[in-house]
């Protein structure tokens, strides 16, 4: 075992909360120290499984851990503010992968602790009078690493010190990496099959883990497996195994057992289902909703209880929420006119800890084929709109700017007309519509927009989207209710839960495993449907269609655009049509690269893309359009150990080599 693991004995005890009183919450009783007398007590064993909840929070709304699921994707290049700690995952020729410096090591230095706390919880839950369904929760949560983990890292140690899946409590400093077969035939599928019998259908505290949420995570890695056994494209594994399964299956078998467990869990919700809108998914005013299975919580009432700061946070490797921050670019540079005759700049947006502003940090940037390709429709998929920021609006009265002493009534912006309190002064226009005026001559437009005839606001068209000025991403963005009519404290660690699992990805896991060839049948009850990939999909599209609220335009807009959706589903899915759902889904939301990398279209799909800033890509008015190219090779669908972890242990330099990816 290596120092790394050690760091469980003194994990601080974080907490799941939630700001609804309908149900308990987890019981909240911080301790500096974990030993392992203390895990033979019932306090102990509840306190190990209230910290299983609170590690999410090290990966989960942590901006470098999304970085690292979201760049060199095609859903994302580096921003303009964008330092070694993004570009060197990008593979864009600006930047080396690191063991050292490239933030893969989040993840191995959040699970393992988490691991080894879970172990404690499942060998000593039953001795003290902890329910079978608690210690449940302890085997998802444990099955729930080391799955993040084999998908990233390849075959990682199941013996910590004490035993493969023991509890340790050793100093031992060596380290033997488990094939893949075996992190998944000895850990992940036999953690969740207990969890899913264990657990109950309703959560004991809200948020708390259930059978769905179990089953959710078991029919991912039925697929993951699968697609691992059949490894259509060949990428190499490490360590070395055969794609073999020690059960005897085949990749087919996992494919079936991925469908039938989803729409098990289709069928049999529990009190889980889809929001009726896209729109109801991600709107901060009904976060922990019914649709969102797991996520990681933070709270407005106390920074200690938040994980960050709630005043100003400084992002970093810690329980902070700032993952928002990324792929938000400077708004504050937009300027407008306190004169109707002459420009006089002033900042007409500001930062405002509101749904569709917060703290820009312009570290990620999607490619332009996201605007143009991916979210093509934009008028009957609500899924766009309820994706991104696309018009700014002016917040001058929230954040007090005066004129001559008062408070003025009106900006004037391009065209020198006037713009009110929360009017659009910036536009990002759905499509290329031509005769936009970039050269901003006359009207001087701050962030390179343009002017269109008649039009108030700023426009920018989507071949001009750069690594510097692009849609905001709208949905992870901040919330806060002690804003009091200002613009309240957008620097702060973010109070909101960060999604980390939802029900509507059994439709795409159940779609994708009968793309595989998995026997389809229809599925009954409320999301019935023929059960095959078209049919599951439908579902999904059905909902993207429906409309409440018009966010580009604020406001209210009633509209079912299903059956549209519908007719324009393609008659025969494959997995490039999956993936591109997935991404009108889950935008952003940090599932990319390991969808991408599962079904091993990686390369296909990001090795190229489209950006302006060609020429300057800190030059607002460089709308030149280049093509980048990324070298992805096999060897990088593994993450690097992290360095960290090679330090740690007391090997030989030839072992310690042998332990590291291929490739690094």
């Amino acid at each position: 075992m290596n120092r790394v693991y050690n760091n469980i004995l003194r994990l601080s005890v974080l907490t799941m909360f939630t700001m609804t009183g309908c149900k308990k919450i987890l019981d909240e009783k911080p301790r500096a120290i974990f030993t392992p007398d203390y895990f033979k007590t019932q306090a102990g064993v509840v306190g190990g499984i209230t910290s299983c909840y609170g590690h999410m929070r090290y990966m989960y709304g942590n901006g470098y851990f999304l970085n690292s699921n979201e760049i060199s994707t095609d859903e994302a290049t580096w921003g303009q503010n964008s330092d070694g700690n993004v570009k060197n995952l990008d593979f864009s020729g600006v930047g080396t992968i690191d063991p050292a410096s490239s933030n893969t090591g989040i993840l191995w230095g959040a699970a393992f602790p988490n691991i080894n706390t879970a172990s404690g919880v499942i060998e000593n839950g039953a001795a003290v009078g902890v329910s079978d369904a608690l210690i449940a929760e302890a085997r998802f949560f444990r099955a729930f690493d080391y799955f993040l983990l084999v998908q990233t890292f390849g075959g990682v140690p199941l013996d910590l010190g004490a035993g493969e899946l023991k509890f340790n409590t050793s100093t031992v400093r060596t380290s033997k990496r488990n094939t893949v077969p075996e992190v998944y035939t000895k850990a992940v599928f036999p953690d969740l099959l207990t969890a899913i019998d264990k657990l109950p259908t309703s959560g004991r505290v809200v948020g708390g883990v259930t059978q769905t949420v179990a089953r959710l995570f078991l029919a991912k890695a039925y697929l993951t497996y699968g697609w691992w056994l059949q490894n259509p494209n060949g990428i190499p594994t490490y360590p070395d195994a055969q794609r073999t399964d020690p059960a005897g299956h085949n990749a087919a078998w996992y494919f079936q057992a991925a469908y039938d467990t989803a729409t098990a869990a289709i069928q049999s919700p529990g009190p889980f289902g889809l929001q009726p809108t896209f729109y109801d998914v991600s709107v901060a005013t009904n976060d922990r909703n019914n649709e969102t299975l797991l996520y990681a919580d933070h709270t407005q009432s106390s920074s200690i209880y938040n994980g960050g700061d709630l005043s100003y946070s400084g992002g970093g490797f810690s329980t902070d929420s700032f993952a928002a921050w990324f792929e938000q670019w400077n708004y504050t540079n937009i300027k407008s006119s306190t004169s109707a005759t002459a420009w006089a700049a002033v900042s007409s947006v500001q930062r405002a800890a509101v749904q569709s502003l917060g703290r820009p940090w312009t570290m990620l940037a999607p490619p332009q084929a996201i605007f143009k390709n991916t979210f093509a429709d934009k008028t009957n998929d609500s899924r766009y709109d309820g994706t991104f920021v696309t018009r700014y609006r002016t917040n001058f009265v929230e954040a007090a700017v005066k004129v001559n002493g008062a408070t003025p009534a009106f900006l004037y912006n391009a065209n020198f007309l006037p713009v009110a309190e929360n009017d659009p002064v910036l536009s990002f226009l759905n499509t290329d519509v031509g005769g936009v005026d970039y050269s901003n001559a006359k009207f001087n437009s701050t962030v390179g927009a343009g002017v269109l005839p008649g039009r108030a606001d700023y426009v920018i068209e989507p071949s001009a989207f750069s690594r510097i000025c692009y849609p905001g991403t709208w949905k992870l963005g901040p919330y806060r209710t002690d804003n009091n009519g200002g613009l309240g404290s957008p620097n702060g660690s973010l109070t909101r839960p960060f999604p980390v699992a939802k029900f509507s990805e059994l439709f795409f896991i159940a779609a994708e495993a009968a793309v595989k060839g998995a026997t389809t049948k229809a599925v009954s009850g409320t999301y019935a449907n023929d059960g095959t990939a078209r049919g599951l999909i439908n579902v999904i599209r059905a909902r993207a269609g429906k409309w409440r609220f018009d966010n580009g335009n604020n406001v209210t807009k009633i509209e079912d655009n299903s059956a549209a959706m519908i007719a324009a589903t393609p008659g025969t899915i494959d997995i490039n049509y999956i993936l591109a759902e997935r991404t009108r889904e889950y935008f952003g939301e940090g599932y990319r690269w390991f969808d991408l990398v599962r079904t091993q279209k990686w390369t296909e799909l990001s090795s190229s893309f489209q950006i302006a800033g060609a020429t300057n890509p800190n030059d607002w008015k460089d709308h030149t359009v280049s093509t980048v190219s990324r070298t992805i090779t096999p060897a990088y669908y593994l993450r690097p150990i992290p360095q960290s972890q090679l330090d740690g242990m007391d090997m030989s330099a030839a072992d310690k080599k042998a332990y590291q990816n291929p490739g690094y």
